[in-house]
């Protein structure tokens, strides 16, 4: 598994073609997928939005991607960095960024590669390509 991480709109896809050779139509987005098509999917894409959409759904976020970890552990996962900031008042907003922290601590744990983009530039925090 490889991870690429950082805030948004810093290239993280354009990252992802670039380092691991991803194409266009391997990618899914974590923003309107069908949820299972992401245990078979090459790339992932925006799974910070997933995660919001497992909790609307009361789907638990840890579990689900506990599994993908299990059960496609050869995909890219890109997710936007969520906890930097005001911490927000409402707390499903909260919880949603509590989830979204655990979902990609255990992400990075099991992945090889981890990558932080910032400008467009590819950070290795483990492994590398």
């Amino acid at each position: 598994m490889r991870f690429i991480t950082g805030g948004a709109y810093q290239g993280k896809a354009e990252t992802a073609s670039k380092l691991f050779g991803i194409k266009a139509d391997e990618i899914v987005s974590g923003a309107d997928c069908d949820m299972e098509k992401v245990f078979s999917a090459a790339c992932i894409r925006d799974y910070h939005r997933l995660v919001s959409r497992l909790m609307d759904t009361d789907t638990d976020p840890v579990e689900f991607t506990q599994r993908l970890c299990r059960e496609n552990s050869r995909c890219v996962i890109i997710m936007d960095e969520i906890g930097c900031g005001i911490v927000p008042m409402e707390k499903r907003e909260r919880v949603y960024r509590e989830n979204v922290g655990r979902c990609g601590c255990i992400i990075a744990a099991e992945s090889d590669t981890v990558v932080r983009v910032i400008c467009g530039i590819a950070e290795f925090l483990k492994g590398e390509v």
